[in-house]
């Protein structure tokens, strides 16, 4: 079978992997062919500003976002797929088990702890902590483990799903295009694989919307706020006229545990934080005057008392800005044997903390139902194009089944909280206060739906759904 991926990011090299770990042998004994084909350049040590495209949104954007969280179920996804990765990816980040909620005048206003209590000890806890790190980390440790020939440095214009054939990919050099059986849409959330999804529409039926909110996030040594961050915490400090957060970045490099993710480790030498707050106006990357933004910034949280914050503001540089997007629910995420994962399906906003995690439940979803119907097939000595292509339809309809309720249950809980990052009245900020410090006494009520996502495994549902299948 030969498979396209369209994206080399963080969804494209895990499914890249993913495939290879899952995917049955053909009868013949051949490998599958699998291509991941990238507008941009994947070497691993090149950042986006090294390429000059720094505002960009494709699918290997190194610094969108900066920061990010990878919560114990997309933890759970990479130990299932290579446990030297998950290792090489924790290390190269922070476990983070507490979540600190302030207000802007610094106060804790509510504790949770999902995974239970924090491990200090070396004996570690059951359930893994969040791991904290940079986007570039995640995205450079999966892609270290894709072969380079595998990799095609190249611009997709067109793919196009063929209902009685093969599928089809054209390039914007003009180049031949090519066919596969099946094509893999990791192109990120203004997709150009969903166009094939849609191909009677002249214009993106479900296209990004952006919701009123930017970011900015950076990074700062630990040295100049270490007696103010708490030892395995991240702090989510709210106010009337924006939100800011922050955590330790990295463990030190002599912690005994700051390859596990069931471990609180000593810091190392950096915090990030990152900032969403209300801005009208889609900010456009490539004009933006960077030392209005500063400018702005300052004045914005002047008054916040929280002393990161104020430490922040003394070293703040604004390299780029981050507008929160959203896909909307897609009706489909799948047509003749084109399929989107990650972002391209449903990009879900920051507030979610499960944008990453999400797109590697899909991929390993994806490829065990592909193994399952393929290995009927094979079974069944069914190995034609027509055949491949049933089976590929076939693994599509039960991801997306067990996947769009999963994902939309996420993003209505996002959309919801997200709303505390917009500009408020004094008096809607001090009823958000109110709410959060009686959270903070019965911190369950927010644990429990959070403990919910945190412990769900993609891979126990696709074997469930199976069994029932045969049943």
């Amino acid at each position: 079978m030969k498979i396209v991926i369209i994206g080399g990011g963080i969804s494209g090299c895990a499914a890249y992997l993913q495939l290879r770990k899952h995917l049955p042998k053909p009868p013949s004994g051949e490998e599958h062919s699998i291509t991941i084909y990238e507008a941009y350049s994947t070497d691993v040590d090149t950042t986006a500003e090294d390429r000059g495209d720094a505002g960009a949104t494709h699918s290997s954007t190194l610094v969108v976002g900066g920061g990010l969280g990878v919560g114990a179920n997309g933890l759970n996804v990479l130990k299932r797929l290579d446990a030297e990765l998950l290792r090489d990816i924790v290390r190269g980040g922070y476990s983070a088990a507490i979540m600190n909620m302030k207000s802007r005048n610094g106060t804790v206003l509510a504790r949770m702890r999902p995974a239970g209590k924090p491990a200090m000890d070396g004996k570690g806890q059951k359930t893994m902590n969040m791991v904290c790190c940079t986007r570039h980390n995640l995205w450079r440790e999966i892609r270290i483990k894709v072969p380079d020939e595998n990799i095609v440095t190249k611009r997709v214009s067109e793919v196009i799903a063929n209902q009685n054939g093969l599928n089809v990919v054209h390039f914007s050099d003009g180049s031949p295009p090519i066919e596969a059986d099946m094509i893999i849409g990791a192109d990120g959330l203004k997709s150009l694989t969903k166009k094939a999804i849609f191909p009677d529409e002249k214009q993106d039926p479900y296209p990004p919307h952006y919701e009123g909110l930017s970011g900015v996030g950076g990074i700062v040594p630990y040295s100049l706020v270490k007696d103010h961050v708490e030892i395995g915490s991240m702090n989510l400090v709210m106010g009337g006229n924006g939100f800011f957060g922050y955590f330790i970045a990295d463990s030190a490099v002599d912690a005994p545990y700051r390859d596990s993710a069931n471990h609180i480790s000593p810091p190392g030498d950096t915090v990030a934080w990152w900032s969403t707050y209300t801005v009208d106006e889609c900010p456009n990357p490539r004009s933006l005057d960077k030392s209005v933004v500063t400018g702005q910034l300052r004045e914005r949280y002047a008054h916040w008392k929280d002393p990161v914050i104020q430490q922040v503001l003394k070293t703040i540089e604004v390299k780029n800005m981050y507008p929160t997007w959203i896909v909307p629910p897609l009706p489909t995420w799948e047509r003749d044997g084109v399929v989107l994962v990650g972002d391209a399906a449903h990009a879900l906003p920051p507030t979610s903390g499960q944008g990453c995690s999400q797109a590697l439940e899909d991929v390993e979803c994806l490829s065990m139902f592909l193994k399952h119907s393929l290995q009927k097939a094979y079974d069944e000595k069914h190995i034609d194009v027509a055949s491949q292509k049933q089976a590929i339809k076939e693994a599509a309809k039960e991801y997306m089944a067990l996947r769009q309720p999963h994902v939309k249950k996420i993003l209505d809980g996002a959309q919801q909280r997200q709303n505390m990052k917009r500009d408020k009245t004094l008096i809607e900020e001090y009823v958000m206060y109110a709410f959060m410090w009686i959270i903070g006494w019965f911190p369950w009520v927010m644990e429990k739906p959070l403990k919910q996502v945190l412990d769900y495994n993609i891979a126990e549902e696709v074997k469930r759904v199976i069994n029932e299948r045969k049943s």
